[in-house]
């Protein structure tokens, strides 16, 4: 078997699917009966977690008839919400192996399996004909990747002509470089930021046409664990993935958010022939 490359290594826990089948039953969840609603509290891997994935649905005003793509999907858990609240056929891709076993997983026990599915595949290299979704969605992913130019030319190629990019990421804000380790890097060899300027401009230059761009500014969620309604230890929560560093990840996240090191970005995109 060979090494995973150090993207995958970073993402990788090897018994992540048992880890949060255990928490889901210390918080009194019934696993024959789930709901994506069950699930957001850990699968909702990004900054804001659902309350984000639900803004930048509507900022995309679905109408469920829409061919999703979910580029760097993790867990499915903006996947599946897609389908459940608004009927979208999704797929997803992620570079984690683990994570799309897991998120098959989730899927099959809420009973999404005919709408959701996932595979795994490099943003650089989408396994799909050209034109295939009238929408692609990606949210904290882009940080990971070096080059940006080869992903967008990706996004936008399989794309429908006015299909739209619906992106939930993350800049490098001007105060300089962020503190590590953070969720999606424990070193600056795993992290790629660009600025809000630069990112723009590499979309636009691959056929991207922005129609919206907005700065985030709420507070992150990404790694504060929730608390049964009883009280008690810590069961739900991204800190499942995260593992022993969340803490860390957290506080750095925090600061490098309050030092502007970092800069949160919502956007709404759309090819241009």
């Amino acid at each position: 078997m060979s090494p995973l490359n150090p993207v995958e290594a970073h993402y990788t826990r090897g018994n992540l699917l048992e880890t949060i089948l255990d928490a889901l039953r210390a918080a009194g969840k019934d696993l024959a009966h789930l709901s994506p609603d069950d699930l957001a509290a850990v699968d909702e891997f990004h900054s804001g977690q659902r309350r984000t994935t639900i803004r930048l649905a509507k900022l995309l005003a679905l109408t469920g008839k829409e061919r999703v793509l979910d580029v760097g999907s993790g867990l499915g858990g903006p996947a599946r919400f897609l389908a459940s609240s608004y009927g979208c056929r999704v797929s997803g891709v992620d570079l984690c192996a683990e994570f799309c076993r897991v998120a098959e997983a989730l899927t099959q026990l809420t009973g999404l399996q005919g709408r959701v599915d996932f595979r795994q595949a490099d943003a650089l290299d989408l396994p799909f004909a050209d034109q295939s979704f009238d929408v692609l969605w990606s949210q904290n992913t882009a940080m990971n990747i070096r080059d940006r130019d080869r992903l967008y030319r990706e996004m936008r190629r399989v794309l429908v002509p006015g299909g739209r990019l619906g992106l939930q990421e993350i800049a490098l804000g001007p105060a300089g470089a962020p503190y590590y380790p953070v969720p999606w890097a424990r070193e600056a060899a795993l992290s790629f930021l660009f600025s809000p300027e630069e990112t723009r401009g590499k979309l636009e230059a691959a056929g991207l046409r922005v129609l919206l761009w907005q700065e985030s500014n709420e507070p992150s969620s990404l790694a504060a664990p929730r608390r049964p309604a009883a009280g008690g230890p810590s069961v739900l929560g991204t800190h499942l993935i995260l593992g022993a560093e969340w803490r860390a990840m957290a506080e750095n996240t925090a600061r490098n958010r309050e030092e502007r090191r970092i800069q949160p970005f919502d956007a709404v995109l759309e090819r241009v022939d």
